[in-house]
């Protein structure tokens, strides 16, 4: 039985066990105030004021003993009177009784889910320890359970700390700037942190104190500004992610290279291009413009003006001929689809396609 299933398993049971003491609960309360109800109903029809007939009641459900509020001096009130005093006691005993199950089994609960946390956290070894759990940390979360990477999440909401929870996720409540909090989580025995606050200073403070309880510990740190790049680097980040800066980068990559995504939706495609991001290139495909300053040009002379940023692997033409590994003579042209490898800057590569030709000189003018 994986994690998930145990935390599911474990949670109805708790709430099977819970089910019938607030079931009782519930029960009473519905049949004390129904007696409550029909007594005062009979002592107001032996004569009584409503007022007066509701507090005779209550004080002997309640079992006050503090006398009685008008003379029981006839059969009938006598017998309404015992029979209000053997129901109204066994009620309120019940009453009391459930409270104290439902309290207790609550109390029980609570406490039996923190030891299973703390058990759970102390079995975790070489995980991965996630500081927040906003947008960026929901999406850690699920990549991280689908590869089944233990984890945990450190969030000091208590209400995203209960939906992280309610996801099946190991979680810890507190501040992930303390470090008691971060030796709770394990930090002594983690591999990787990732701290994905929205706040630099707290991802700075994470880091280093991080650090300084592991130094063996991988830190990928989020920043928000760019000038928290080189601070995060200082304070012993490993890696540093700036969403701003990657969203800014594919965006620019998607006007750059807007054939890419449709060419490598395929499988193997997509493999290849994983793969070669593992040494440090990529796989792009860019269109040539009609005047393009590579359309009309050969393979060699495009690969030379991109003094090694790219090199040309397969040109797709217009018709439908694939050309496979162009050798250098072939000539670029106007709507081919050109797969590029690309190392160092995608955006140089990129840029290098989509400007336009340039004039050429004749004479004493350019012709464009």
């Amino acid at each position: 039985m994986d994690q998930n299933s145990e935390r599911s398993a474990f949670s109805e049971g708790a709430n099977t066990v819970l089910g019938s003491p607030l079931r009782l609960l519930s029960g009473t309360v519905i049949y004390v105030a129904a007696l409550f109800c029909i007594s005062t109903m009979g002592y107001v029809r032996a004569g009584w004021p409503l007022g007066d007939a509701a507090y005779m009641v209550l004080l002997t459900i309640f079992s006050v003993g503090y006398g009685e509020v008008r003379p029981i001096d006839t059969t009938f009130l006598r017998v309404w009177t015992t029979i209000t005093i053997v129901l109204g006691c066994t009620g309120m005993i019940v009453l009391t009784g459930a409270l104290v199950q439902v309290f207790t089994l609550f109390q029980f609960r609570r406490l039996l889910g923190l030891d299973r946390m703390h058990t759970e956290i102390e079995k975790l070894s070489n995980h991965a320890i996630i500081c927040g759990y906003g947008r960026i940390g929901v999406q850690l979360a699920k990549a991280l359970t689908e590869a089944r990477h233990p984890f945990l999440i450190l969030e000091r909401s208590v209400a995203k700390a209960e939906e992280a929870k309610a996801h099946g996720y190991l979680t810890l409540v507190g501040e992930a700037t303390h470090e008691e909090t971060l030796k709770a989580a394990g930090i002594d025995r983690a591999r990787v942190l990732a701290t994905v606050l929205p706040d630099d200073a707290a991802n700075v403070f994470i880091t280093l104190s991080a650090k300084n309880l592991n130094p063996a510990v991988k830190i990928i740190a989020r920043g928000e500004a760019p000038t928290t790049e080189n601070k995060l680097f200082h304070a012993g980040a490993d890696k540093v992610v700036l969403p701003t800066h990657i969203g800014a980068e594919r965006i620019t990559e998607l006007i750059l290279y807007p054939a890419t995504d449709a060419m490598t939706d395929g499988a193997d495609i997509g493999d290849v291009k994983r793969n070669l991001h593992d040494f440090g290139l990529d796989l792009e495909v860019v269109r040539a413009a009609d005047k393009g300053a590579l359309t009309g040009e050969t393979v060699g002379e495009a690969e030379r003006r991109g003094n090694g940023a790219f090199f040309i692997v397969r040109i797709d033409r217009v018709g439908g001929q694939a050309i496979e590994h162009p050798g250098e003579d072939v000539k670029i042209e106007a709507g081919d689809q050109v797969m590029l490898v690309v190392r160092g800057s995608r955006l140089s590569a990129g840029a290098i396609f989509s400007a336009p030709a340039r004039p050429v000189r004749q004479g004493r003018g350019f012709i464009g």
